[in-house]
């Protein structure tokens, strides 16, 4: 009865916090889309307002969509290299329709030269880009064949207009920052390790080895899946940061940028030693010679080390404190449990070494668990020994204002 009521407690925090944090996530979405729609608005207005008095017949559209375009872009720094590349791009189309219509005039002949040209551009641009000044010149063929310099300089002229004033009010006004979808993606990866950890040390305890091994090795494969989104998250975290003038002001922002690469790195490292552990389960799991199987004992001890190889990855990355050691930080929790784990190696090497657990026939598979589990601790212990030290209240002030 006890243990019910700690369960149904333990279930309604965790519910309530995951509607805590979709609450944030849907509110944080709902802010992301009316900043990107004033933001929009702004940069047509103003690009509007400066191009219309000099655009042939007053229709700045080109320099309308092109500023919003860049306004749009992810970061700012994607703004600045798609402007670059619209600009060379249009420039590259409008010569070659310049270039042919002086020489074929507006005929089929030009469309095919204009094509052929666009295919053998070179290798070094993409097909993307080849398509598009491809059109682009076919679309300005006839117009730069009735006018060349007026229908050559117009389009550029707007497209550079444009794309200064979207990539100032991108730069300008609340400039994105993904540093917060890169931290819960690295949380999750850290919470999805932990749980394989945790799932696979309370299997082997109940000696569910045999019916659990090939569950944990599909679940550990799927780890790719998170690993990748994760890798994403913070190339675009670390991306947000370039040139963003919302950083400029705080001196943490280069321990800000590394901090996330620094930690998906070690968890990167860390999930390989996970699925090497998944895969010599269910190969011994499965194998028919007996001698090979893994001793009992063994294996009670192990599932002990993957428990606290568990708690180990999860306050990793763990920012903090839990409410049952609130007196605890998030570093001490985790020297904790790596503690903890060395101990339990140290011992087991030295009842290995002795030959009071293994069997002959499978030494290779205890010595591939056990540096299985050796090089994730020090993947977590290298990691914390580089990390920056807890933050100063100012600094945790700008780490919780900084979306």
């Amino acid at each position: 009865m006890q243990d019910s009521t700690i369960l149904s407690g333990r279930t309604a925090v965790t519910l309530t916090q995951l509607r805590r944090t979709l609450t944030r996530q849907i509110h944080s979405e709902r802010a992301d889309h009316v900043v990107h729609g004033v933001k929009t608005v702004i940069t047509a207005l103003l690009t509007w307002a400066v191009v219309a008095p000099w655009a042939p017949d007053s229709q700045p559209y080109l320099a309308v969509a092109t500023a919003v375009l860049m306004v749009n872009a992810s970061t700012v720094y994607q703004s600045v290299t798609k402007a670059a590349q619209s600009v060379v791009t249009r420039i590259a189309s409008l010569v070659l329709a310049l270039v042919t219509a002086r020489l074929l005039g507006p005929t089929v002949g030009a469309v095919a030269v204009i094509a052929v040209i666009a295919v053998l551009a070179g290798p070094r641009r993409t097909t993307d880009d080849r398509l598009q000044v491809a059109s682009t010149a076919v679309i300005a063929l006839t117009a730069t064949a009735t006018d060349p310099m007026g229908h050559l300089l117009s389009p550029v002229l707007q497209t550079l207009t444009g794309a200064a004033v979207g990539i100032a009010v991108n730069a300008l006004v609340l400039p994105p920052l993904y540093l917060n979808e890169s931290d819960s993606a690295v949380r999750d990866l850290a919470h999805a390790l932990g749980t394989l950890l945790d799932d696979m040390g309370t299997g082997l305890a109940r000696r569910q080895l045999t019916s659990n091994a090939h569950a944990w090795l599909h679940q550990a494969r799927n780890l790719d899946k998170r690993l990748t989104h994760a890798e994403e998250q913070v190339q675009q975290a670390d991306e947000s940061l370039r040139w963003n003038t919302r950083c400029v002001a705080h001196t943490r922002r280069k321990d800000t940028t590394s901090t996330g690469t620094d930690a998906f790195r070690v968890l990167r490292g860390v999930s390989i030693q996970v699925r090497g552990i998944a895969r010599t389960l269910a190969d011994s799991a499965h194998d028919d010679h007996t001698d090979h199987h893994l001793g009992q004992q063994f294996l009670d001890r192990y599932a002990d080390a993957l428990q606290l190889a568990a708690t180990a990855v999860q306050g990793f990355v763990q920012t903090r404190p839990v409410t049952d050691t609130a007196n605890a930080s998030p570093r001490e929790r985790l020297r904790t449990a790596i503690d903890g784990t060395l101990t339990w190696h140290h011992t087991m090497t030295d009842m290995i070494g002795q030959g009071r657990l293994t069997k002959p026939g499978a030494w290779h598979v205890y010595g591939s668990l056990m540096t299985d589990v050796e090089r994730l601790l020090t993947d977590l212990d290298r990691g914390d020994m580089h990390r920056p030290s807890e933050p100063t209240p100012r600094e945790a002030t700008f780490n919780a204002e900084r979306v």
